[in-house]
């Protein structure tokens, strides 16, 4: 075959997984590749409201969205962690907040030294999270700008978002249609595949009209229009490891103060989360239909809203995992097309974004080297297997027996990537750090800790300092949080000012 660059993308379905590789795509290649997106008003999406990790503010920045603008348009706000309520038992708290957890020192991990100190005296170590800036800020209910916070060396803030996927999507959707990307209005009757290698050539919509491309990519949700139902790539189920397969999402009207964190708690059966955004609330129940049904599911997300529902709830059907290859011959699949990861730790967005990145690095021409694609499924299939076994670490570490489905997952199996970090962990506090990991070494301890899964010792090097120095590095650290405290504004008074000007909150740029 004679190869060629590669100049007509086409993407199947919108919603932001489509949207975001439309615009992606369209900001990297500009003029060099035609992009056409397929969708259908007819056909609804899956996305509620979003909450995110801090890497969508690089998307963002890639774009040159501004930070004001995007968060008003999709009646964003900022995240700065997650609170996990009632996971290691009834009644406990803790939050996974980004950022750092203290600050090392000659080259060694700072739980190193908070091991070390609690060992001697827990009270005078103080809690963990007593020295994350991030966690104190969302307990505390403030966010500002780095430009309004006196430096010091614990740094700033580091934040995400929540925000209203629908009004993501039609931001993104402007965008690229003001930059060329064409959409086309219509549903899928069929999916040419040419006879000699079994590539996709080209969609053929209900009413006869023929799109064709080069290079396809999949947002059609769950169904995987083209990399399942045209390409039969099949899909590895990991509902052994995670039991959920169900969810049901419900709105509800805002009320009381915009938490500058997203909230899960666990509940009988599964758990509830809270996304706060500026106009209303987002609310679901991750659930396992083999513990709960999906009425009794329904009643009990309603039962726990903090205000009044603003839609009927509706139920989402799901099977955790992935394809089998995410990129198949000329098709590459993304978002929901390419498989599920419950939103526990908010990173449904984020695995676009990294698809995306990686597709744009690996770009194939006309020629499809399968080196590109196995490349691709290598690097996605791990960076989905580290959120699995992330995910399966909240379950498993839990002392709650108190319902049928906490029995069951108190003795789910442990998967061997998640094993071995667990045994390093457990021998001498070593924290994950491995290249594929999407959850780097202070969310594991983060989440470690928080749910009682302690180490049996720690590091030798902790001890190269006296006791007395010992304290002072800790209350030095402790005081730098403190500072960092101070400047910062209320969260719902950033959200107030931003919905009045726009302008008064800082700069207002995305790469702040």
């Amino acid at each position: 075959m004679e190869r060629a660059p590669i100049n007509r993308v086409v993407i199947l379905g919108g919603g932001s997984a489509g949207w975001m590789a439309a615009a992606a795509l369209k900001r990297v290649f500009g003029a060099l590749t035609e992009i056409t997106l397929v969708e259908s008003e007819a056909i609804g999406t899956v996305g509620v409201g979003e909450a995110t990790i801090p890497g969508i503010r690089l998307f963002n920045q890639l774009l040159g969205l501004d930070e004001d603008a995007f968060l008003k348009a999709t009646q964003g706000s900022i995240k700065l962690g997650i609170r996990f309520d009632d996971w290691l038992e009834k009644g406990h708290s803790y939050i996974h907040g980004f950022g750092d957890v203290g600050l090392p020192l000659a080259g060694l991990g700072f739980h190193q030294y908070w091991l070390r100190a609690r060992e001697a005296d827990a009270t005078s170590a103080g809690d963990l999270w007593r020295y994350s800036l991030n966690v104190q800020a969302a307990l505390a209910g403030r966010f500002s700008r780095p430009e309004v916070v006196a430096p010091n060396r614990m740094g700033g803030l580091i934040w995400a978002y929540h925000f209203d996927a629908g009004l993501y999507a039609r931001m993104l959707r402007e965008w690229a249609e003001a930059r060329g990307v064409v959409r086309v209005e219509g549903r899928v009757a069929n999916v040419g595949l040419r006879p000699d290698d079994g590539f996709v050539e080209a969609l053929t919509l209900e009413d006869g009209r023929r799109v064709e491309g080069q290079l396809f990519i999949d947002c059609s949700g769950f169904r995987g229009v083209l990399i399942e139902e045209a390409l039969k790539t099949g899909y590895e189920d990991w509902t052994d490891w995670l039991p959920c397969d169900r969810a049901v999402a419900v709105p509800s009207q805002g009320v009381g103060t915009v938490t500058p964190y997203t909230r899960s708690r666990a509940r009988d059966a599964g758990w509830h989360w809270r996304i706060p955004l500026q106009h209303r609330t987002g609310n679901g129940y991750v659930y396992s239909s083999r513990f709960i049904d999906d009425e009794a599911a329904a009643a009990d997300i309603v039962s726990q809203l903090d205000g009044p529902p603003l839609l009927e709830p509706r139920v989402i059907r799901f099977t955790t995992g992935k394809r089998n290859r995410m990129w198949n011959k000329n098709v590459v699949a993304l978002g929901l097309a390419s498989g599920f990861m419950e939103p526990l730790e908010s990173t449904s967005i984020h695995l676009v974004q990294s698809g995306l990145e990686k597709l744009i690095r690996l770009f194939p021409d006309t020629g499809f080297d399968p080196a590109l694609a196995a490349q691709f499924n290598r690097t996605m299939d791990a960076e989905f297997e580290s959120v699995r076994d992330f995910l399966v670490l909240h379950y498993r570490a839990t002392r709650r027996d108190d319902t049928p489905f906490w029995r069951h997952c108190r003795g789910l199996p442990i998967p061997p990537g998640l094993q071995r970090k667990l045994a390093s962990w457990r021998a001498s506090a070593v924290l994950p750090d491995e290249e594929d990991d999407l959850f780097k070494p202070t969310s594991w301890l983060q989440v470690l800790l928080g749910q009682n899964v302690q180490p049996n010792g720690r590091h030798r090097l902790a001890d190269a300092i006296r006791d007395d120095q010992l304290a002072g590095f800790l209350n030095d650290v402790g005081g730098l949080v403190a500072q960092g405290l101070k400047p910062l504004g209320g969260h719902d008074d950033f959200l107030r000012r931003l919905s009045m000007t726009g302008t008064d909150v800082g700069s207002g740029s995305a790469a702040a």
